[in-house]
């Protein structure tokens, strides 16, 4: 019989609980298998609110609704069973629903996208010192800068918690950092961060030798489709909410995509203080770091923001605000 040395066994006892968990989680997706999803709009009453469905699926057996509240953009899980829904074409919500909030963010994306780079929603509600915090997890072999949530949550949950942070979640960073996820959903359920999940595509492919306008999203044989349904898909098999909104990699798109992402019933968003390129932050100021271990500039530059900021938060006139209700003020009638 072979017999490990101490070292060996050492190492495979480090690993043990990753592949533990791997494969707790493996059987856990198994057993919530989402089945035929897929775009659908209709409309509906859900619990004394007028609801848009933009998306159906099957879990366990059971059909379900993906909904958004127009009027403060919020999503939420509807069985079929429990809302009778009407069919509705996505030209008839864009005239019917002109004046709620979630159209009217879809429409202001729509005319922020002749430019190449940032278009979409770039700026939220602007009031006091306080910004909106979105942190972009683009696929990665390097592990959650976990740092920036142990520094946020002291920082601010002296005001009430959850903290408010919306993060801008790829499909292949979900596929290859379980162990961080599983971390993060035990800070959502300790109530330590609220999260509202961006959809940031499921591969995010970039290529350094190609031009923007063939790069990114814009690559050509681009399965839009794909990119953003099996994101979506990757989000419910693991127990998590997405939202309607959604963040082109990279921040590149051009006015053709634009129009293709906001019919799937998504709100593009951007940004007008990256902080690893050295943009200033007003008030309102959607802000963008990158929280998966390739950007230590933005992370750095944010901690010194914290710092910098100290004062200011202690007497709460610099806030986070959550990004579904900066819109929502922002846009609302």
């Amino acid at each position: 019989m072979r017999i490990l040395s101490n070292q060996r066994f050492s190492q495979i006892m480090r690993v043990l609980p990753v592949l533990v968990l791997i494969l707790v989680n493996s059987s856990l997706i198994a057993r919530n298998e989402i089945r035929y999803y897929n775009i659908y709009f209709a409309a509906g009453d859900f619990k004394n609110k007028n609801i848009l469905v933009i998306r159906k699926f099957e879990q366990e057996g059971k059909k379900y609704y993906i909904g958004v509240d127009p009027d403060n953009i919020e999503t939420l899980i509807i069985p079929s069973n429990q809302i009778y829904v009407e069919p509705i074409s996505w030209p008839q919500i864009l005239i019917q629903y002109n004046n709620t909030a979630f159209i009217r963010a879809i429409q202001a994306a729509k005319k922020q996208s002749f430019s190449l780079q940032n278009s979409g929603i770039i700026h939220g509600f602007r009031k006091g010192n306080g910004v909106s915090l979105t942190i972009d997890l683009c696929p990665s072999n390097k592990p959650l800068d976990r740092i920036i949530f142990t520094k946020l949550i002291p920082a601010f949950q002296r005001f009430g918690k959850p903290v408010p942070i919306a993060l801008s979640i790829t499909g292949r960073f979900i596929l290859t950092h379980s162990e961080d996820l599983f971390w993060l959903k035990g800070l959502i359920t300790a109530e330590e961060i609220s999260v509202t999940w961006i959809n940031h595509t499921y591969n995010h492919r970039f290529n350094p030798k190609v031009p923007l306008n063939q790069n990114f999203l814009l690559e050509p044989n681009t399965d839009l489709n794909f990119e953003i349904l099996e994101t979506e898909i990757a989000l419910l098999q693991h127990g998590l909410l997405p939202s309607v909104f959604f963040r082109f990699p990279g921040l590149v798109s051009d006015h053709n995509m634009m129009d293709k992402v906001t019919d799937y019933g998504l709100i593009p968003i951007g940004s007008d203080a990256w902080l690893a390129k050295g943009e200033p932050i007003r008030p309102g100021s959607i802000v963008l770091i990158h929280g998966n271990g390739n950007e230590p500039l933005g992370i750095s530059d944010f901690m010194r923001l914290l710092q910098a900021e100290k004062s200011s938060i202690m007497k709460r006139e610099w806030l986070l605000y959550d990004l579904r209700e900066s819109l929502e003020n922002e846009f609302q009638q």
